[in-house]
């Protein structure tokens, strides 16, 4: 009888152990992936583009203009507006709330500046990113159209097993960062806060995804038109607030961002980083994080746009990473440190504790408004997420599995919300740099077509032009 036992004792004390190496491998992976190099090469991407093309960020506003405009005639799946939603719904995260917290409690004050240049400068990739994947995109027998960093290897740089490869992150990648840990994220925070069992939050969360994503793209771009201005408004009016109750210290903030980004010093005893290579690092690699500006994500639903030629779609892409990272993570940076000054009894805690303890300085409403941007922003990256994966592997596999990936992706929320994901996370922090890799070498191999377009319709003001190329039907 105590010999079965012990086997017993032994084989799971073996599992247990085979798991921890295991997360200990994909954590040392994506520490070496998301380390410098790679944050070098995103940047050095980001400054590249940005004079290449001539700085696409002077055409924000016709950016902003185009995003709002109806282009029916034009070939596409979803308005430029339903693309530019759906592209928010997944890069507007938890990233834009604790990911900021986190560079701030690690790097200091200053690694808000280096997060919000990382978005000034992203822009222009995501401009690039944007335009190759309507160039180069292609309309399916089902009548659809798809495109993306995979259609941009394999018909632009004809590198098919590297166009394979990212498709096969990206599916990964939409299991992990897009799918399990943003359902887990919200059934942990439903228990903390509302004492839900886990079990019945994957279930609701299961079911309220099932009943979007199975409608497809179009679907899916609807509820993210409506639920992404929605959710980010409220929470940037939640701000608002909290900067306006910090009034007195909203410039001291400023100065003190500004400062502590060149002199850590500047930030007082209380900053854990301190060094300026800590608060560039914290900062620029949230940032990329938070808008995935050269991740590769993003294009795959911007192929979709009923835009008519590749310019338009790119400058409409291109305000995603400004509304992103140049707006939301920079309110919440000026948040947290304003009221770090405000109130000295906040210290450079861990960033969801920072996150929580500023909020909660606007009476009654401040805790649960958090947790509804939180709750919000998981759900919409659910939703964005599980059409990039979808995208990705309908690219491996021509026989489009839509219903069979959905299916599969709704089994994986639920699964998702009740179990511990600490080696998901670490693996999906993997597929995220992994993605990025392959996507860069498109967009720096092709810079010369995207310049060419980007000469041809936006400094020839060629915008209203129909290109004859987009959308040719895959062979």
């Amino acid at each position: 009888m105590v010999t079965p036992i012990i086997s017993t004792f032994a084989h799971e004390k073996t599992k247990l152990i085979c798991m921890e190496t295991i997360n200990d491998f994909f954590l040392l992976l994506s520490s070496l992936l998301w380390g410098w190099p790679t944050i070098v090469l995103l940047l050095g991407t980001h400054l590249f583009l940005t004079f290449r093309l001539r700085i696409p960020q002077r055409k924000l506003f016709t950016g902003i203009r185009l995003s709002i405009k109806k282009d029916d005639k034009a070939q596409g799946d979803v308005s430029q507006f339903g693309a530019l939603s759906t592209a928010l719904a997944a890069t507007i995260g938890t990233g834009n709330i604790v990911g900021v917290a986190t560079a701030v409690s690690l790097g200091g004050p200053g690694a808000v500046l280096w997060c919000w240049l990382t978005g000034i400068f992203g822009m222009s990739t995501k401009y690039a990113e944007a335009l190759l994947a309507v160039k180069y995109r292609v309309q399916a027998s089902d009548g659809h159209t798809y495109g993306g960093p995979m259609y941009v290897l394999e018909r632009g740089l004809h590198i098919k097993w590297l166009a394979i490869l990212f498709a096969v992150f990206t599916a990964l990648a939409s299991f992990g960062i897009g799918c399990t840990v943003q359902a887990n994220s919200i059934a942990l925070l439903a228990r903390e806060t509302f004492g839900v069992p886990t079990w019945a939050v994957g279930l609701v969360v299961s079911v309220l995804t099932a009943s979007v994503i199975l409608g497809g793209v179009k679907a899916i771009s609807r509820v993210c038109m409506v639920l992404v201005p929605f959710m980010a408004l409220l929470y940037v009016a939640g701000c608002v607030v909290i900067l306006v109750l910090n009034g007195s210290y909203l410039w001291p903030a400023v100065q003190l961002i500004v400062d502590s980004a060149f002199n850590p010093a500047a930030a007082g005893g209380g900053m854990v980083g301190g060094t300026v290579m800590m608060a560039a690092r914290y900062g620029i690699a949230r940032g990329l994080f938070s808008n995935e500006s050269g991740l590769g994500s993003a294009p795959i639903v911007a192929a979709a746009a009923q835009t008519r030629n590749p310019v338009r779609q790119a400058l409409v892409s291109s305000t995603g990473t400004f509304w992103d990272t140049v707006v939301i993570c920079a309110l919440t940076g000026l948040v947290l440190v304003s009221s770090i000054l405000a109130h000295p009894d906040i210290t450079y805690a861990d960033g969801a504790a920072l996150t929580k303890v500023a909020f909660s300085k606007i009476p009654y409403i401040g805790a649960p408004l958090l947790t509804f941007g939180i709750l919000t922003f998981a759900f919409s990256t659910i939703l964005g997420w599980s059409y990039y994966g979808e995208s990705a592997v309908n690219y491996i596999e021509k026989k489009r599995v839509n219903r069979f990936y959905r299916i599969l992706y709704i089994v994986a929320l639920f699964f998702g919300s009740i179990i511990n994901l600490d080696i998901i996370w670490n693996i999906a922090d993997c597929m995220n740099a992994l993605m990025a890799i392959p996507n860069l070498v498109a967009l720096l191999l092709l810079s010369g077509v995207a310049a060419k377009e980007t000469r041809h319709y936006l400094w020839q003001n060629r915008l209203d032009e129909e290109s004859i190329e987009s959308g040719e039907s895959e062979e």
